[in-house]
């Protein structure tokens, strides 16, 4: 497995990201963190870790720079942010497409809480470019309109403890079943979970239900001619 430090240039912002890319990857997976974390998010990390094992790409980056992070933590006002959250998403996107190191591998995204709403839109943004989005304890409320718009494979991911944002996704599930086509998705509960998937075996379960669905609407579809 090679990771490299990375720099997404994009305008206005710098930002850094950590790219993890075993041999002949399956695709790759880009992470959008949630309210007040980081690329160094001990919970992404985890669920990257399990995919890398799996065979897929990471890639886990800042969506603040420097000056906006110290901001956000001062006013907690850019994390919800969605718009600039989505387009940092969406450059980022197009630097994988662009990257000599992975162009032509499929890119997936894995979006947590305010990261989710972001990756929702972006995948509506790039439905060329994005394969499969999962989301982990994620607010799909917050990607508005751009809901409807999702062609991408959808696999939402709750815990059981965390009922106001489970109804909130229960009530994204309906949105995309009207979706233009009726864009694939499934809802997943984590019995005893709450909002951080902190309790024994909670994170585990949560990558083990990722990696399948980046199997199943990545990878394998990747492999189809």
């Amino acid at each position: 497995m090679d990771t490299a430090r990375v720099t997404i240039d994009l305008p206005g912002a710098a930002l850094p990201g950590d790219l993890a890319l075993p041999d002949e990857p399956g695709g790759v997976v880009l992470f959008a963190h949630g309210s007040g974390s980081s690329r160094h998010s001990p919970r992404n990390r985890a669920v990257a870790t399990g995919l890398a094992e799996a065979g897929l790409g990471t890639l886990l980056f800042d969506l603040f720079t420097a000056e906006e992070d110290e901001r956000d933590a001062r006013t907690a006002e850019l994390r919800f942010d969605i718009d600039l959250l989505t387009r940092r998403l969406v450059g980022a996107i197009d630097w994988l497409a662009a990257a000599p190191e992975t162009s032509g591998y499929p890119i997936g995204l894995f979006g947590a809480s305010t990261g989710a709403a972001a990756a929702l839109a972006a995948a509506a943004e790039r439905p060329g470019r994005v394969g499969a989005v999962v989301s982990r304890g994620g607010r799909p409320d917050l990607a508005g309109d751009a809901l409807g718009r999702v062609a991408a494979p959808v696999l939402l991911i709750v815990g059981a403890r965390d009922p106001q944002v489970l109804r909130l996704n229960e009530d994204a599930a309906g949105r995309l079943s009207l979706a233009a086509g009726g864009a694939v998705h499934r809802l997943e509960v984590v019995p005893r979970a709450t909002h951080l998937f902190e309790e024994p075996g909670a994170l585990e379960q949560v990558t083990m239900l990722a990696v399948g669905w980046f199997d199943r609407y990545l990878t394998q579809h990747a492999a189809v001619p």
